[in-house]
């Protein structure tokens, strides 16, 4: 029940060079700089339902823990994989269905912002978000 609540985006680190190595055009990157992501997470025991929306789109992200599925990122990747719960971490193991490469991520609150972290061939990247 830890993430549950409405969270906004606050800043990012080293996002550009994630998104670059992700293999996302210049165009896109400049734009997801600037999403104004907000989520909204419910937790109800092992699932999870998460409404993202930005400037972008708005989708509705449902899983359960240990249980793979398949999600498209803002730029249309597409992947593949399942969320863990280790501790009070959200742990995410997923490969690109394009090029079976991992994406791995983490997802937990470090004094009271939620922390996203991703890492993809080698670069890391963080998205800090604010409660509402």
């Amino acid at each position: 029940m830890t993430f549950n609540g409405s969270w906004k985006v606050d800043r990012s680190e080293n996002y550009d060079k994630f998104m670059e190595k992700m293999g996302v055009n210049v165009v896109k990157r400049k734009l997801a700089a600037h999403d104004n992501l907000k989520l909204i997470i419910t937790q109800e025991g092992n699932k999870f339902t998460i409404k993202e929306s930005s400037t972008f789109r708005s989708i509705d992200v449902v899983f359960e823990l240990g249980v793979n599925f398949t999600y498209n990122l803002a730029d249309g990747t597409e992947i593949s994989g399942a969320w863990n719960l280790d501790g009070d971490k959200l742990v995410g193991k997923f490969k690109r269905t394009d090029n079976g490469n991992e994406l791995n991520t983490v997802q937990e609150i470090i004094g009271g912002e939620l922390v996203q972290t991703y890492v993809y061939e080698g670069v890391e990247a963080k998205r800090i978000f604010k409660k509402e």
